[in-house]
């Protein structure tokens, strides 16, 4: 018997060891970039959180206020709500001392059809989502040049009346580096419930770097990690640093972290 539990214990602990703990990306990426783990710093009133990776650091930021409204009829089975922030930011990379300057906003809103609860042990009707709507946007540019501004996008529409539908890319519209959602278990490879999430950034076929804001299981929300193809030229290096970064904020903080 002590020799079956040994054997079911060992096995646990490579089934364990062999899972795939953090997003897949690109073989080649993973070869050549700078693995950066991300530290998260604090969030005061009225910031963004002081992110800090590699030579790259949030070193002044604002955070406006989440605002809500939205209502539901008079039996109260729909309901519509709308949520809305903005915030922006400075990203230094120290070793050039070169600065990106980020300017975001998001949007929320949603439909859904509710239950009408006639007593506590009875309800008419179903819970449903008839549409959702999330919107995100920012505008980059940088200390080395100004006038090159950099627009990240990502949306998401879902619902039983919308066509599901996730887009997201990073352009300066004579160059569109398209974003694609990862998780640990892309191969089959994490077993957990909770995967860990991210996302890679993609251009012309060729992975440029990669952000992972979620690490997976019930604890994984400050494990966070960002890779940057190392033979980049740094004004790439602190676009793609500062869209990652902003990702970074909008997911941690709002419920539009993409399955």
């Amino acid at each position: 018997m002590k020799n079956l539990f040994l054997f079911l214990f060992v096995i646990t602990i490579l089934n364990i060891q062999g899972q795939q703990k953090e997003i897949v990306i690109d073989d080649d990426l993973s070869v050549k970039a700078e693995k950066m783990k991300v530290k998260m710093g604090t969030q005061w009133a009225g910031k963004i959180f002081k992110f800090k990776f590699g030579d790259y650091a949030v070193t002044d930021s604002k955070n406006g206020w989440t605002t809500s409204t939205g209502g539901t009829n008079f039996l109260g089975t729909k309901a519509r709500s709308e949520t809305s922030n903005e915030f922006s930011f400075e990203l230094t990379d120290k070793s050039l001392s070169e600065k990106a300057f980020v300017n975001a906003a998001s949007s929320m809103t949603s439909e859904e059809i509710r239950s009408f609860q006639l007593f506590s042990t009875l309800a008419i009707g179903s819970d449903e989502l008839i549409k959702s709507a999330n919107n995100f946007s920012a505008f980059i540019s940088t200390t080395q040049d100004e006038e090159d501004t950099w627009v990240l996008i990502k949306s998401l529409e879902d619902g039983s009346q919308a066509n599901y539908e996730f887009r997201a890319f990073l352009t300066n519209r004579d160059r569109t580096i398209s974003i694609e959602r990862t998780t640990s278990n892309k191969k089959g490879q994490d077993s957990r419930s909770i995967p860990a999430k991210g996302y890679e950034f993609i251009e012309n076929g060729k992975s440029l770097c990669a952000v992972q804001y979620y690490g997976g299981g019930m604890m994984g929300m400050n494990k966070n990690i960002i890779w940057i193809r190392s033979e980049l030229n740094p004004k790439d290096k602190l676009i793609l640093a500062s869209a990652m970064t902003a990702l970074l904020q909008v997911d941690y903080t709002t419920t539009f972290s993409l399955d």
